[in-house]
C-alpha cells in the first residue's frame, strides 16, 4: 500500500505519497559537483528507485518548493508534481532513495528559530550531507559559469561571487566539525579522483554499491563551464580549472580579495592547505603598480 494512503505514516511521506528506505538532506555551493554527486547516488538507489528534489529553495518544506524533480534518474514533470505530487513519485515506491538537495547555502546559515526545511520534520532525513570543493578550483568555475550570463555587469557578477564565497566559507566551518555534528561530508575533489572514496561514502551513508563510475556529465546549470563537448564526467579536467582561469583579469582581482580574508585563509589552512598556501603568496604582491598618481 502507497504511504500516501497509510495513515499511520509520517504526514510528510503521505505527502511525498511513499515511505523513503533512506532519505538524504544535501547542501553545496552550486559548481562544486552536487549534480554529478547527486546523480551517483541515484545510481546507486536501492533497485534504482529514487525520488530527488533539486535545488530547493532554503527554509520551506521542500516537498513545495523544489525547482525540479527525478524520479528513478529521470526527470519528471514539475508541473504534474507541483498539482500532485504522490502521482508523480508513485513510479518509485516504497523503501525508495529520497533526495533532497540545497544550493548556495547550508545548515550554518540557520539560527535555532529558522530551520533549512521550513516545517517539514528533520528528524525524517537519515543523514545530512555536505558537498564541498576546494577553492581555487571552485572559485574559478563558478566565476566562468557566471561570466557567461550576458545580462550581468561585472559588479553583479562580482557580487554574486562574493555573496557566494561568504557562505563557502561557513559552509567549510560545518565540514571540520563534520564527525562531531554527525553530517556526512563529500569533498568532491576526492569523490572524483578515487573509487574507494566512493565506495566508502555509499557505505557510510547505507547504500550499496551498484555504479560507483563517476557517469556522464550532467546537464544542470548548463553543464561542464569548461568542456561542453564532454558527455563522460571521467574527460573533464575538474582539477585544472585554476589553472584555465589564472590569466581572467575578473579572476585575479577575485584571487586577490581572498588572499586578504582570514576566515578564508583559515578554513582553507584545515581543508586545503595548498590552496591556503598559494593565496598566501598572491597577498605578497600588490594588486596594482606602485606610483605616484596616474
Amino acid at each position: 500500500m502507497a504511504a500516501a494512503l497509510d495513515i499511520s505514516a509520517p504526514a510528510e511521506w503521505q505527502a511525498l505519497g511513499l515511505v523513503p528506505g533512506l532519505s538524504l538532506r544535501v547542501f553545496g555551493m552550486r559548481r562544486s559537483g552536487n549534480h554529478a554527486i547527486l546523480a551517483w547516488l541515484q545510481r546507486n538507489a536501492p533497485r534504482g528507485r529514487s525520488v530527488f528534489l533539486n535545488n530547493c529553495k532554503p527554509g520551506t518544506d521542500p516537498l513545495h518548493n523544489a525547482r525540479g524533480i527525478e524520479i528513478n534518474g529521470s526527470h519528471a514533470s514539475h508541473n504534474q508534481a507541483k498539482r500532485n505530487l504522490p502521482a508523480v513519485t508513485q513510479k518509485a515506491g516504497d523503501g525508495a532513495l529520497f533526495l533532497v538537495s540545497y544550493e548556495d547555502t547550508s545548515p550554518a546559515e540557520f539560527g535555532l528559530s529558522r530551520q533549512p526545511s521550513g516545517a517539514f520534520d528533520e528528524a525524517l532525513f537519515s543523514h545530512n550531507v555536505l558537498i564541498y570543493r576546494g577553492f581555487l578550483n571552485w572559485s574559478a568555475s563558478l566565476l566562468k559559469k557566471i561570466q557567461a550570463n550576458d545580462g550581468y555587469t561585472l559588479v553583479r557578477r562580482n557580487g554574486i561571487v562574493l555573496r557566494t564565497m561568504d557562505s563557502y566559507i561557513r559552509l567549510l566551518g560545518l565540514v571540520r566539525q563534520a564527525q562531531d555534528l554527525g553530517l556526512v561530508a563529500i569533498c568532491y575533489d576526492r569523490w572524483t579522483r578515487s573509487a574507494d572514496y566512493r565506495a566508502a561514502l555509499l557505505q557510510q551513508l547505507g547504500l550499496a554499491e551498484h555504479d560507483n563510475s563517476l557517469g556522464e556529465v550532467q546537464s544542470y546549470g548548463g553543464g561542464s563551464s569548461f568542456q561542453k563537448q564532454a558527455s563522460s564526467a571521467a574527460e573533464l579536467q575538474t582539477d585544472r580549472r585554476w589553472q584555465q582561469m589564472r590569466s581572467d583579469a575578473e579572476y585575479q582581482a577575485l584571487l586577490h580579495l581572498a588572499a586578504r580574508d582570514p576566515a578564508l585563509l583559515a578554513e582553507l589552512e584545515e581543508l586545503f592547505p595548498e590552496d591556503a598556501a598559494y593565496l598566501k603568496t598572491v597577498a605578497q604582491h600588490q594588486p596594482l603598480p606602485q606610483g605616484e598618481g596616474l
